[in-house]
C-alpha cells in the first residue's frame, strides 16, 4: 500500500471499486495506471457508506467508482454516491478465466471492479433507484408474485380435479375458470371426515379456490395504484398501439429513472434482448439470436407485436410481405420486435408534459 500525502491527494486522480455483500462492502482504490493504493472493509449501512466514500477520497480526486450489484446489495451505496455526485459505474463480476488465474477474495474482486471501471470494460451506468420508477418497480414485484401464485393455485385445482372422485370430477371438469373458482370456494365439506380422500379433496379445492380469490383481489388493488402511476410517468407510452399499463410499466422499469444512460435506440434494443448479435467469420456474414438482455422486457415487446399482428393493418401487411420473401413467422416477429423497440425508445426518452411542468 502506498503512502499518500495531503499534497498528493490534492492532485492524484483515483478510481474505486466495491465488492458488495449483505453485511459488508469491501472497497479498493487504484491510481490511473492501475496500482493498488489500498483496500478496506466497511459495514453495509448508512454510516459505512459515508466512511467508505471518505476513505476513497482520502487517496485523491475520485473520478469514478465501480460497484458490483447496484441493483441488489450495492443499491444503498449507489444511492449515496449518486447524491454525492460521484460517477457510479456498474461492473459485472469477473469472468471465470480471470478468477481462475487471480483467485477469489473480496479484496481481489474489489480491485478488479476498480480496474474494470477504469478501463471501461463491461460497464454500464446503473439505474437510479430514488424516483417514481423505483416505486413502480416495487409495486410490480408484488403484482407479479400475486399473478404467479394465482396461476399456481389454478393449476393445482385442475390437477386435483383429475384424480377426484367420479361424481365431483364430472361436476367440475366442464366449468370455466371463473365458475370453477366460485364453485370450489363454496364447497361445504365435513371437516370431521378429513381422513377420507373424498372429503379431503373438497377441503383442498376450497382452500385453493379461496386463495385464488384473495390473490385476485390483491392484483386488482395493485392495479388501482399502478394504472395512474404509469400514466403519470409516461402517458404517451401507455397510449401507444398495443402497449397498455402492464407493458409500459415493465419497459419503464427496465430503462429506469435515468433513461439517458441509454445512448441510443440500439442500446435500448440490446437491453431488451431484441438486437441480433453479430456472428460473422471470414466470408460468412450473419447474425444470431440474442438470448441476453432483460427477458421480461423482451416478453413485453413480444406482447406488443402479437397485439399489433392481430389489430394493426401496417403490421399485418408487413407480415404478409415478409412471408412472401420466404421468412418464417418467428423471424418476422424478431424483426418486428426490433422495430417496436425503436418506436418505443423514442416515447420513453421524450419528456412528457408533466415532466416539463415539474
Amino acid at each position: 500500500m502506498r503512502s499518500i500525502t495531503p499534497q498528493d491527494a490534492a492532485i492524484i486522480e483515483v478510481a474505486g471499486g466495491v465488492d458488495t455483500h449483505s453485511d459488508t462492502h469491501t472497497a479498493a482504490v487504484i491510481d490511473q495506471v492501475g496500482r493498488v493504493l489500498g483496500t478496506e472493509q466497511f459495514p453495509a449501512d448508512t454510516a459505512g457508506y459515508a466512511a467508505l466514500l471518505d476513505w476513497m477520497r482520502s487517496f485523491g480526486q475520485l473520478v469514478g467508482v465501480g460497484v458490483e450489484g447496484t441493483g441488489a446489495y450495492g443499491a444503498g451505496l449507489a444511492r449515496l454516491l449518486h447524491r454525492q455526485e460521484v460517477l457510479v459505474i456498474e461492473v459485472d463480476r469477473p469472468d471465470r478465466k480471470t478468477r481462475r488465474f487471480q483467485g477469489k477474495s473480496d479484496p481481489i474482486d474489489a480491485v478488479q471492479a476498480a480496474k474494470t471501471a477504469l478501463a471501461g470494460e463491461r460497464t454500464g451506468v446503473p439505474e437510479q433507484r430514488d424516483g417514481r420508477i423505483e416505486a413502480l418497480r416495487n409495486l410490480r414485484v408484488a403484482r407479479r408474485s400475486a399473478v404467479d401464485q394465482r396461476a399456481d393455485a389454478q393449476r393445482r385445482i385442475k390437477t386435483l380435479i383429475v384424480t377426484a372422485p367420479d361424481d365431483l370430477r364430472e361436476r367440475l371438469r366442464s366449468l370455466g375458470v371463473k365458475d370453477l373458482i366460485i364453485t370450489c370456494a363454496n364447497l361445504r365439506p365435513d371437516r370431521t371426515g378429513a381422513a377420507s380422500p373424498a372429503t379431503a379433496v373438497k377441503i383442498a379445492l376450497r382452500s385453493l379456490a379461496r386463495r385464488h380469490q384473495q390473490l385476485t383481489a390483491e392484483i386488482a388493488d395493485l392495479d388501482e395504484l399502478l394504472e395512474p402511476l404509469v400514466a403519470a410517468i409516461n402517458p404517451g407510452l401507455v397510449a401507444a398501439n398495443g402497449v397498455g399499463t402492464d407493458v409500459a410499466g415493465q419497459l419503464l422499469v427496465t430503462t429506469g429513472d435515468n433513461h439517458d444512460r441509454l445512448r441510443s435506440e440500439a442500446a435500448f434494443a440490446m437491453l431488451c434482448g431484441a438486437a441480433p448479435i453479430p456472428a460473422s467469420s471470414g466470408k460468412t456474414n450473419r447474425h444470431r439470436l440474442n438470448r441476453g438482455g432483460d427477458r421480461q422486457a423482451n416478453k413485453a415487446l413480444y406482447r406488443v407485436v402479437i397485439c399489433r399482428l392481430r389489430w394493426d393493418p401496417r403490421t399485418r401487411a408487413y407480415m404478409e410481405r415478409r412471408t412472401k420473401d420466404g421468412m418464417s413467422k418467428k423471424e418476422i416477429i424478431r424483426c418486428l420486435k426490433r422495430y417496436v423497440a425503436r418506436e418505443l425508445y423514442q416515447l420513453i426518452t421524450t419528456p412528457n408534459d408533466l415532466e416539463l411542468a415539474a
